[in-house]
């Protein structure tokens, strides 16, 4: 899948259903150093040395500057960046319809989906007038800043707008690459594991925010929502929760509200 997870192959990143095709070469909001210092080098170095942990260095810092690039993009039009990430399936796409049906956002929202292959998820987002740009990913595991500022100039978000990245469904490699984004917001669907923040603690620490979604499901499922705030808690102890359904509309209110909140403190 990429260079940084020892899974990388020839495939490109691209941005889809246009004339124009893109490639490129290949964040963490949290200390870097310390996600070094936390169990990470183990990997490489059983893989094959200290040559390994250099390149997954350097791949980082490639990226790090593309995203401060995206990010004094984002800056100088005074747009509000967030990157969607969760496993496959636990509803980002559902979250955005969502957000576009009650969010009464002037400036307007921009997508950009990220997806291995197809434009479904695109697709969808069309359909609600919203402009999008699809970028399928190949076998890459994630979205990386270079790929996303070659999309948002094939977007052209206007000043104030809201742009929403939903990431490739990974709970891995997304952790590690910044965006250049404003906030992060991780989703975690009770069809999943309440004890998912314990297993993939480095993207539930470098989140601003946790949405457990699909609470609509909570009576057909095992997920104890107390046990997940307790595990994120014990993983990111700022983190902000919120428990919603895109489908049923409950929670939207408050996310929405909060999202509103900063979106004007930007103004």
């Amino acid at each position: 899948m990429c260079e940084t997870c020892g899974c990388h192959d020839s495939s490109t990143p691209r941005i889809v259903g246009t004339p124009t095709q893109y490639s490129s070469p290949p964040y963490m909001s949290f200390d870097q150093d310390r996600f070094y210092s936390v169990g990470h080098t183990s990997a490489p170095e059983v893989r094959s040395g200290k040559k390994d942990l250099l390149i997954e260095r350097n791949i980082l810092e490639h990226n790090q500057v593309f995203a401060e690039r995206n990010r004094d993009f984002f800056l100088s039009k005074n747009i509000f960046a967030l990157n969607l990430v969760s496993s496959p399936g636990s509803g980002k796409t559902a979250l955005i319809e969502a957000l576009v049906k009650y969010l009464n956002h002037p400036a307007g929202v921009f997508v950009v989906e990220g997806d291995q292959q197809s434009t479904l998820d695109a697709e969808r987002i069309e359909k609600l007038n919203v402009p999008v740009v699809q970028i399928n990913t190949g076998s890459t595991c994630h979205l990386d800043a270079d790929i996303v500022g070659d999309a948002l100039r094939k977007l052209n978000p206007t000043d104030n707008s809201l742009v929403i990245i939903e990431n490739v469904g990974n709970l891995m490699c997304p952790s590690l690459f910044d965006l250049g984004e404003t906030l992060r917001i991780v989703l975690l669907s009770t069809a999943e594991g309440d004890d998912k923040p314990l297993k993939y603690p480095f993207m539930f620490n470098s989140a601003q925010a946790c949405m457990i979604s699909k609470i609509d499901l909570l009576p057909y499922t095992g997920f104890d929502i107390t046990v997940a705030i307790n595990n994120l808690r014990l993983v990111n102890p700022h983190i902000i929760v919120f428990e919603l359904s895109s489908r049923t509309g409950e929670g939207m209110v408050q996310f929405v509200g909060w999202l509103e909140e900063h979106l004007q403190s930007k103004q």
